[in-house]
C-alpha cells in the first residue's frame, strides 16, 4: 500500500504542476501532507516536516548566500567579460546562443554545484533570449541537462555518494566513465546545435547592432535600485527596444555604466571567486559556510558603505526569498516520502520486479533503474537506499560494484530536473519558467542524453 501511494503522491504532484493547477511551492506542501493523513500517520507530519527541513537547511542557507554572493559578482562585472565573450561568439545567432549556452553551463559546472552554474548562466543568457524571442525553455533545457552530466564530478554529489555507499573509491568510479561521459556531452551539445537550428528557423538571424546598442553588456537579474533601468522602450543608457518592453516588466539590463560596477577591484572579486570555489572543491570548509563567508567578504570589501550593503541584499531579496521557500517547502515533500517509510517500500517494489534471469545484467539494469529512480525520489534516497540492494543481487552474479556504481550515474542529466532538485527552481525561478513547462521541455531530451550515456559506457566496456 505504501508503494501505490508513493507513486500517486509523485504523480499526483507532477499533474498538477505540469497541468499549472497548483504552484509547485503550494502543491510541494499540501500533496503530502495529505497523502501523510491517508497514511494514517497524520499526527507524525509535524516530525517528518522538521526531519525534511532539517537535512535541507543546510541546502537552503547554501542557496541564500550563493544568490547573494553571485548577485553582487554580477552586479560588480566579474562575469561581463563572460558575456562580451558569449556575445561575440553568439552574434545574434539562436542556434549559436543556444550552443553557447551548453558550453557555458558545462563550463561553469566545473565548480561542482548546480544551484551556481544556473545563477550564472541564466544571467548570462537570459537577455538574449528574451531580446531575440527565443524559448526560454530550450535555455532551461539545454542548461539542466549539461550540468546533469558534469554533476557526475567526484565532488559533484553523486559520484561521492555511490562511492560511499558502496565502499570503493570515487576516482576509481569517475575515471573510466569520462568517455561515457564525453559522449554524453557531445550530445548535449549536438542537441543544443539542432535546437538552436530549430529556433533559427522560427526567428530568422539578427545582426549584433539590432539587438544590442553601443555594444552594452546585459546580465539579467540582480541589479536592482540604482544599477538596472527597466526595459521601457528606451529609457536610460543602453537599454533594448521598445519590442522588448511588455512582455517582460522585470527584465532588468546592465548597462557598462551603472554605478554598482568596481572595474578596480575586478583581480580582487576573481581571486575571491577562485578561492571560494577552489575551497569547495577542497572541501577546507561546508558550502554553506564558505559561501556565507564569501557574501559577507563580498560586500564588505565591494560596498564598504552600510547603505550600499542594504541596497544590494534588497535588490537580490527576491531571488533569495523565492529560492529558499522552495526548498523548504521540499523539505516537507522529501520528509513525508521519507519518513512515511514510502521511499523503502517503492525502492523493495523497484527490485524485486527484475526477473531473477537479469542478474548477470544488474548493471544494465541499474543503469536504466537510475533514470525513473534519480527522478522520483533524492540521490539520497537512491544511492544510500537502493544501490547497496541493486550492488548485492549483482555481486551474486559476478556484477562488480565499481560497474553498477559507474551505472548508477546514467541518470543525473534527468535527475537535475526532478522537483526534489532545489536547484531547478532556481534555474527555472531566474529564468521565469513555469516548472511544468520546463519538466514537458526536458524530461524526453534528458532521458535520451541519459540513454546514449548508457551505450556509450557499454560500448567501451565501461559498465
Amino acid at each position: 500500500m505504501l508503494t501505490i501511494l508513493g507513486f500517486a503522491m509523485i504523480a499526483t504532484f507532477l499533474v498538477l504542476i505540469m497541468l499549472k493547477k497548483m504552484s509547485p511551492i503550494a502543491a510541494l506542501v499540501l500533496i503530502p501532507a495529505l497523502f501523510c493523513v491517508f497514511v494514517g500517520k497524520g499526527a507524525e507530519l509535524g516530525d517528518y516536516v522538521i526531519d525534511g527541513v532539517s537535512s535541507l537547511a543546510p541546502t537552503a542557507a547554501m542557496l541564500m548566500f550563493a544568490i547573494v554572493y553571485f548577485g553582487v559578482m554580477i552586479d560588480v562585472g566579474l562575469f561581463d567579460p563572460i558575456v562580451r565573450a558569449i556575445l561575440k561568439f553568439a552574434k545574434a545567432d539562436p542556434m549559436r546562443i543556444v550552443v553557447g549556452t551548453a558550453l557555458l553551463a558545462a563550463i561553469v559546472s566545473l565548480d561542482g554545484d548546480g544551484s551556481t552554474t544556473f545563477m550564472i548562466t541564466v544571467s548570462a543568457m537570459y537577455p538574449l533570449y528574451k531580446r531575440l524571442k527565443m524559448s526560454l525553455v530550450v535555455m532551461t533545457g539545454v542548461a539542466a541537462m549539461a550540468n546533469g552530466v558534469m554533476n557526475t564530478l567526484p565532488w559533484g554529489g553523486p559520484t561521492a555518494r555511490a562511492a560511499t555507499a558502496l565502499k570503493v573509491d570515487a576516482s576509481d568510479i569517475f575515471v573510466p566513465m569520462i568517455p561515457a561521459l564525453a559522449v554524453g556531452l557531445l550530445f548535449v551539445i549536438v542537441l543544443s546545435y539542432v535546437l538552436g537550428l530549430r529556433e533559427r528557423k522560427r526567428l530568422g538571424v539578427l545582426t549584433l547592432d539590432e539587438v544590442l546598442e553601443e555594444e552594452t553588456v546585459l546580465v539579467g537579474a540582480g541589479s536592482g535600485a540604482g544599477g538596472a533601468s527597466k526595459v521601457t522602450g528606451g529609457t536610460g543608457s543602453g537599454v533594448l527596444g521598445a519590442d522588448a518592453s511588455d512582455e517582460d516588466d522585470d527584465f532588468k539590463g546592465l548597462d557598462p555604466n551603472r554605478p554598482t560596477l568596481r572595474p578596480k577591484l575586478l583581480w580582487f572579486n576573481a581571486l575571491l571567486t577562485v578561492t571560494l570555489l577552489t575551497a569547495m572543491i577542497m572541501e577546507w570548509l561546508p558550502i554553506p559556510v564558505l559561501f556565507l563567508l564569501g557574501a559577507a567578504l563580498a560586500l564588505t570589501v565591494n560596498f564598504p558603505r552600510i547603505p550600499e550593503q542594504k541596497a544590494r541584499l534588497a535588490a537580490h531579496a527576491d531571488n533569495v526569498l523565492n529560492v529558499s521557500g522552495m526548498v523548504f517547502a521540499a523539505a516537507v515533500f522529501t520528509g513525508v516520502l521519507q519518513g512515511t517509510g514510502m521511499v523503502d517500500h517503492m525502492a523493495k517494489w523497484m527490485v524485486d520486479v527484475i526477473p531473477a534471469g537479469m542478474g548477470p545484467h544488474m548493471a544494465l539494469v541499474t543503469g536504466l533503474l537510475s533514470l525513473p529512480l534519480t527522478y522520483f525520489m533524492s540521490n539520497d534516497g537512491f544511492y544510500f537506499g537502493v544501490l547497496p540492494v541493486l550492488a548485492e543481487a549483482g555481486a551474486a552474479h559476478g556484477v562488480t560494484p565499481l560497474e553498477m556504481a559507474r551505472a548508477s550515474l546514467v541518470g543525473q542529466p534527468l535527475h537535475m530536473s526532478s522537483p526534489l532538485v532545489p536547484a531547478v527552481y532556481v534555474l527555472v525561478g531566474m529564468a521565469k519558467v513555469e516548472f511544468g513547462d520546463h519538466t514537458r521541455f526536458v524530461v524526453k531530451w534528458a532521458a535520451a542524453t541519459c540513454l546514449v550515456i548508457l551505450a556509450a559506457g557499454l560500448l567501451f566496456g565501461i559498465i
